[in-house]
């Protein structure tokens, strides 16, 4: 009866973790935590708009960037609130159905985003195979095809993994290991068996990042023949500037994944600090590090921000405040 009892139980809600040992130190850290916050969202909305007006940026790579900030702009609004929930007002409780729908919309928001890094290296791929054709391939209508199979592969692929979880009994422990909820963190309170939920986390993983990553390692492979064939080395050099940017953020969103991968898998023996640190890195790292790296690489996207610096003081003079 009991155990009858028991597999129709679960919490009302998952309690969240911020960094262990740290606890002291919690309404402080939300400070940077709140900088990086606005670093995130202020970065790609200038992205976003900028492109939005520049017309000379009306073109299938910036489309692209343009769908990297938005799936950015999604993971820092699903996680952060939660994180300067802890950090600033000790709110740690998250009840179960709103875990569940932050959980779907972090992993659905990654899988987007690694579905446009491998738009964007397709892109370049094209504009250095076949520069003179790169428009007539690379149309408005290809671009928004794209977006839209890069959408629904994610949502699709995601949307088992709540009703996965759901099913699962927890009456055991409720404390997650993240300030954020993540499906293997859920999984591994259940009080049942979760082979179902490994199995099809790791066709999942394996259908977006895994896929995605092959995708890109043989594209660049492929970039770096072509490269090679250029007579000329300055011409060489020109080609490959083209894909610095991408290679960063590809960099910035791979690094981070395969560590937290590796340490779940293989880190069990790893302090609980360091889980949480590179757990916080997967998803706070690209949001911020990506608007960073392509404004370095974008006059236009430079004009945009030292042009809002320059109505921001003004307005503040126009108010007597100091600037």
């Amino acid at each position: 009866m009991a155990d009858n009892n028991h597999s129709y139980f679960q919490h009302p809600y998952f309690v969240l973790t911020g960094i262990p040992g740290l606890e002291q130190k919690y309404y402080w850290m939300a400070f940077p935590l709140g900088t990086l916050c606005v670093i995130a969202l202020f970065g790609n909305g200038v992205i976003i708009s900028t492109i939005k007006s520049e017309s000379s940026l009306c073109i299938p790579m910036y489309y692209f960037l343009c769908m990297l900030a938005w799936a950015d702009m999604g993971l820092a609004l699903c996680t952060l609130p939660s994180m300067l929930g802890i950090f600033w007002f000790n709110s740690k409780s998250i009840p179960f159905d709103a875990c569940l729908v932050q959980m779907y919309f972090i992993h659905t928001f990654s899988a987007i985003e690694s579905g446009v890094l491998v738009a964007m290296v397709f892109g370049r791929v094209v504009a250095i195979w076949n520069p003179l054709r790169y428009g007539t391939i690379l149309t408005s209508g290809v671009v928004c095809r794209t977006g839209a199979v890069i959408l629904t592969r994610a949502v699709c692929v995601v949307f088992p993994v709540p009703f996965l979880i759901k099913r699962l009994p927890f009456y055991c422990s409720n404390i997650l290991s993240h300030s954020f909820c993540l499906h293997q963190d859920i999984m591994r309170l259940a009080c049942a068996s979760t082979q179902v939920n490994s199995l099809y986390g790791l066709i999942a993983v394996i259908f977006t990042k895994g896929s995605d990553s092959l995708s890109i390692l043989l594209s660049y492979v492929f970039i770096l023949r072509t490269v090679m064939a250029i007579a000329s080395g300055e011409g060489q050099l020109k080609a490959l500037n083209t894909c610095v940017s991408h290679i960063c953020a590809v960099l910035i969103f791979y690094v981070p994944l395969i560590g937290v991968s590796v340490i779940h898998r293989f880190g069990k023996h790893l302090s609980p600090l360091t889980h949480a640190l590179m757990a916080n890195a997967y998803l706070l790292v690209p949001p911020v590090l990506n608007p960073i790296v392509y404004t370095v690489k974008t006059k236009e996207i430079q004009k945009k921000i030292i042009q809002i610096f320059v109505q921001t003081k003004i307005t503040a003079e126009g108010w007597g405040l100091p600037v």
